[in-house]
């Protein structure tokens, strides 16, 4: 009999109870007693629902108390020594203060998890002596079996994938940290079989990347070992994201069961089962439900899958889940009552997704027909989401068709363009500004909560917008920055802001996901063709440009974005809905323009986390993206000043790229990653304006001058003075007004002495 299997549930809870926990006790109105006792009850109500679901091999140690990255380096005493932690269990206090950054110590760098939209903390090695401080997977296992009598499956981050994600090391000592980690990994596991656990899932999703032959037998040595010191332990080698680059060789490995992504990695695992076969001593985990799309799946197709794998694998040996992780979708599409039926209709988050794993592990024991009434009744509801008329939008569609036929570009090159912005704007050395929002305070939202309640009219919501504008124009040129922003208080989301005001996106109640620690974004929905209906930040920016000699940055946020910040529609290329909000957005820019606002941002701190995992993939995906950027930006006069902003991902292999997006101004983050971004620009020339961020925004400290000088020096050594702009790394929306104009006052200080050194 085939079994069901899950890789992680939603940490957050169906009403965020997991986020207000953690900001409550930040905020020191929980003690820590009682706010490990609310997150013990989050995360039994999660494994109660699953065993009353029916999942067979639940996972525990899935659930953190920030980020599983974060967690596997704790576990390990993996701690930066400016935290001075001096050994044993990792207190909260040094937890989350690598995570978010104390008054003496920065926080360590956070970056994207792969290609999605969650981020993890980034270990730091360096100086390290890595011991087994708590085998957190044991205690997980143990808290599960004693208070619900569940045999949970533990999930460890595997050793290789969790060294290809830290820093501080050369990579030429890569085995002697293998050396160091894997007696650890070996004690955990042996103490997690002394307790009883069968099954153990260890994460190695870095194998669905380019992996050579030292990585191969590393892998083999890591796994020869677990098998030879824990042989009554099950492991599961779970993948995921992707299809795995070298599927001989790692279903080879010496673990009893393989997971294998079916859903983003189809085509290229399925061929390889096919030319390979699959292990007849093996379990294979079949990836068939999404888990990290929110649509409901194609039951028909997915049992078409399921057939094909079973020639191959037979049902005792087949393991039905989750493609990975729930993390990335919401938890219930119950609690969503105001959605449009048919597209309700055609949506499945986590829970109903744990209902579609069981259905198709009857499907894989007892055949198709088994669950023939359900496949109809899904089949159905996706149909009536393909017919409707928000997807048949001609207009829209022969507009874009006719447009992505042609080769987007300004009408000069920057080197033209440079010298007429410089003529109009007269700015000084190291222009100083910021990335676009400012602090939205329990005021702002409350007033934006009594509008949404009707309780304020139109009226009275836009003249309080007005006051925030107003106070932060003058809070702005009090402080002495250059080029303004009119601080976005109208905006709940950089993307939801839009799709409200765009057609062919809807918006849940509830659909919240979990972007890095307590930070949950509800996602758009993009379920129909995408268009411009009116202009959406036309009146905010004019009316700030209006009280202020200073320019002002109209803010937008770039296609490439909006579509990876989304859930998007799954019947039409990625590259078709990418085109629609370009051509949307572009409409939008040519009404700020002719406002009379002449600096436009654009932002794109999406662009690297959509960038496909298999590099052949990656080349055709950057095309395109670039395509849709210069699509939305390319029609505005010579003077007119295009930005774009980029945060919290690796850029180095894609400095082409952004040089082919040829925004005239583009700001990228490089404080969390302590300025290690700046060594691309020293093998690479960047002859556009640019800001490296000076200071982190994510972190609730307030950095002095010299640390951001020092920054300013280092960028200074590979990038033109001329072309050099100074701004924090992103925005400040999530800050307090006195933190923020405290670092901001900084910022424009160091500026000042660079202006004098550099002059």
């Amino acid at each position: 009999m085939a079994q069901s299997s899950l890789l992680g549930y939603p940490r957050i809870g169906a009403d965020r109870e997991w986020k207000k926990a953690l900001e409550a006790f930040w905020a020191g109105k929980l003690e820590e007693a009682e706010f490990l006792d609310r997150l013990r009850e989050i995360r039994l109500t999660h494994l109660r629902k699953q065993k009353e679901k029916g999942i067979d091999l639940i996972p525990v140690n899935d659930f953190s108390l920030y980020d599983h990255v974060l967690d596997t380096a704790a576990m390990f005493g993996i701690v930066p020594k400016r935290f001075r932690y001096e050994g044993g269990a990792v207190p909260l206090s040094v937890y989350y203060g690598i995570a978010r950054g104390t008054k003496e110590a920065a926080a360590s760098e956070m970056t994207k998890w792969f290609n999605t939209n969650y981020h993890y903390i980034v270990p730091e090695l360096d100086g390290t002596e890595p011991a087994l401080t708590e085998n957190k997977p044991l205690l997980a296992y143990r808290e599960a079996k004693e208070k619900l009598g569940i045999d949970g499956k533990p999930v460890l981050l595997g050793p290789l994938t969790f060294l290809k994600l830290a820093k501080g090391y050369d990579k030429a000592e890569t085995d002697a940290w293998l050396e160091r980690l894997l007696p650890l990994y070996v004690r955990a596991l042996r103490e997690l079989a002394l307790e009883g656990a069968r099954w153990v899932q260890i994460d190695e999703p870095i194998v669905v990347t380019r992996i050579g032959d030292e990585d191969v037998r590393r892998l083999q040595t890591i796994y020869g070992t677990i098998a030879a010191a824990v042989p009554e332990l099950n492991v599961m080698l779970q993948t995921y994201f992707e299809s795995v680059d070298r599927y001989a060789d790692i279903v080879n490995l010496p673990v009893r069961g393989i997971g294998l992504d079916f859903v983003h990695g189809l085509s290229g695992n399925l061929a390889a089962v096919r030319k390979h076969g699959f292990p007849a001593d093996k379990v294979l985990g079949a990836g068939l439900i999404d888990g990290r799309g929110i649509w409901k799946a194609p039951l028909g197709e997915k049992l078409d899958v399921l057939e094909e794998l079973g020639r191959h694998v037979e049902s005792d040996r087949l393991i039905v889940q989750s493609s990975c992780s729930l993390l990335h979708v919401p938890v219930t599409v119950a609690s969503e009552k105001k959605l449009p039926a048919e597209l309700k209709g055609a949506l499945a988050f986590a829970d109903e997704k744990l209902e579609e794993l069981a259905l198709l592990t009857r499907a894989a024991s007892s055949g198709r027909a088994a669950i023939a009434d359900d496949a109809e009744r899904s089949e159905r509801d996706v149909q009536k989401l393909r017919q409707s008329a928000e997807r048949n939008r001609a207009d829209v569609q022969q507009a874009v068709a006719k447009l992505s036929a042609q080769e987007p570009a300004r009408s000069r090159p920057f080197s033209e363009r440079r010298i007429a912005q410089q003529e109009k704007w007269r700015q000084p050395l190291f222009p100083t500004t910021t990335i676009g929002s400012f602090p939205q305070s329990a005021e702002v939202r409350k007033a934006r909560q009594l509008w949404r309640k009707g309780e304020w009219d139109g009226e009275r919501y836009a003249a309080f917008i007005r006051e925030q504008i107003d106070l932060w124009i003058k809070l702005q040129e009090e402080i002495g920055l250059d080029v303004l922003v009119h601080g976005e208080f109208e905006r709940t989301d950089m993307v939801e802001f839009f799709g409200e005001k765009l057609a062919g996106f809807a918006f849940t109640q509830n659909g919240w996901v979990q972007s890095y620690g307590s930070r949950c974004v509800k996602p758009p929905v993009i379920y129909g063709d995408v268009a411009f209906e009116r202009a959406m930040t036309v009146e905010e920016t004019k009316y700030a440009q209006s009280r202020t000699s200073r320019p002002v940055k109209g803010m937008l946020t770039g296609p490439i974005t909006i579509m990876n910040w989304s859930f998007v529609r799954d019947d039409i290329p990625r590259e078709r809905i990418a085109y629609q909000l370009a051509y949307a957005l572009r409409q939008e820019v040519e009404a700020l323009e002719r406002a009379g606002i002449g600096m436009i941002q654009v932002d794109e701190p999406a662009v690297r986390e959509g960038l496909p995992l298999k590099e052949q993939d990656q080349a055709d995906y950057l095309t395109w993206a670039v395509k849709a950027f210069r699509m939305t930006t390319c029609t505005v006069r010579d003077t007119t000043q295009i930005h774009t902003h980029m945060c919290y991902c690796e850029f180095h292999d894609m400095i082409d790229s952004i040089k082919a997006m040829d925004a005239d101004v583009i700001s990228i983050e490089t404080s969390r990653s302590h300025g290690e971004l700046i060594h691309s620009f020293e093998e690479n020339t960047y002859k556009l304006g640019i800001g490296l961020g000076v200071y982190d925004i994510h972190s609730p400290r307030v950095p002095d001058v010299e640390e951001m000088s020092g920054m300013i020096d280092r960028a200074l050594r590979v990038l033109d003075p001329q072309l050099f702009w100074i701004n924090p790394d992103c925005g400040l929306k999530t800050r307090g007004r006195e933190e923020t104009v405290a670092s901001l006052r900084n910022m424009v200080e160091a500026t000042r002495i660079a202006r004098a050194k550099y002059a």
